[in-house]
């Protein structure tokens, strides 16, 4: 299989403005033939929102909406119901616009420690305190996943599945940022080697490759690398000169780079050439070979795109579509 049939040269975050499955998923597949995704809609409510859709696919844990967010319950009720039942018909829609569709197509759920930082135990305390909900958490997940993901291999039998644990909260983990229910302090900082073998044992789930995706600043390259990630998901805008080297070095040892340089709010967009003219500069800089850039970049928004209106989000996946053929015809 050729290195465009694992990827594809763009693709989208994850999440989209509006309530209609249908219409996501024809505007996902019309904007990207060769690298679709399967679209969040949020706006539909709780357990349609990124958090309450992964919930919903936990193993023998449940959750439920209270005003301070997603709590952890005894038993499935009716906020878990419903964020299977959203799910059901995205994929519902995303098969029915997939028929007889062979390539890459990619699924999202947050990562364990995004879900950890947002699910409250009963006393109302985040799961990230307790060590053991964090193992028995990510344990859950990763069982989730795997019934998630033969479940899309069913409906789309043509594709190779790419999953993309989103974590946008895992830097915040790392360095100790996570606040406490009462909000005048944080949880302590989690061991990086925690933290890298809960997000080795979840991208196991997957015989497929796996990316992570954070639109988050100090996005943690090397760790996600060792963590055995095929792909790191960021916002180019947030990149510094501190992310440079692991950047580089992960470019050299195979890692694709996501790299998000369409605005995921309402703008003018620039020209499609003008929108990776800074991924171009950067491979100057590290020095790498500029026949490399197409096969080590897919272009995608810098975030989801649930924020943007209709229209936009439209013209932002196009736009994403065209900025990643100036990148294979121009790479200098």
């Amino acid at each position: 299989m050729s290195e465009t049939k694992l990827w594809g040269p763009a693709t989208g975050v994850g999440s989209l403005p509006g309530g209609d499955a249908r219409e996501a998923a024809k505007t996902v597949t019309g904007s990207f033939e060769d690298f679709p995704f399967l679209a969040e809609l949020p706006a539909r409510g709780p357990g349609a929102d990124m958090i309450g859709r992964t919930l919903g696919l936990l193993v023998d844990l449940y959750a439920h909406v209270e005003p301070s967010g997603w709590r952890i319950s005894d038993r499935p009720g009716r906020d878990t119901r419903r964020a299977r039942s959203w799910l059901g018909e995205d994929l519902d829609a995303l098969e029915e616009f997939t028929q007889g569709y062979e390539g890459p197509l990619k699924v999202q759920a947050v990562g364990p420690w995004t879900l950890a930082a947002a699910l409250e135990l009963r006393g109302g305390e985040a799961a990230l305190a307790d060590p053991g909900a964090c193992r028995d958490l990510a344990a859950s997940l990763a069982e989730g996943l795997r019934e998630h993901l033969a479940d899309v291999a069913r409906r789309v039998p043509g594709a190779r599945i790419v999953l993309q644990l989103d974590e946008p909260s895992l830097t915040a983990v790392l360095l100790g940022q996570i606040r406490t229910a009462s909000g005048y302090r944080t949880h302590r900082a989690v061991d990086r080697q925690v933290v890298e073998s809960a997000l080795r044992d979840v991208i196991a789930a997957h015989d497929g490759p796996v990316v992570v995706h954070s639109c988050a600043p100090g996005v943690p390259f090397a760790l996600l690398r060792r963590a055995g990630v095929a792909g790191v998901s960021f916002d180019f805008g947030l990149l510094t000169e501190r992310d440079e080297e692991p950047l580089g070095e992960a470019v050299e040892a195979g890692t694709k780079l996501f790299a998000g340089v369409v605005p995921s709010t309402d703008t003018a967009l620039s020209d499609p050439g003008g929108s990776v003219m800074g991924v171009r500069t950067l491979w100057r800089r590290l020095g790498l070979n500029p026949g490399t850039l197409a096969e080590s970049v897919v272009v995608t928004p810098t975030c989801g795109l649930a924020g943007a209106s209709p229209a936009y989000a439209r013209a932002a996946l196009a736009h994403c579509a065209r900025a990643a053929r100036s990148l294979a015809d121009n790479p200098e």
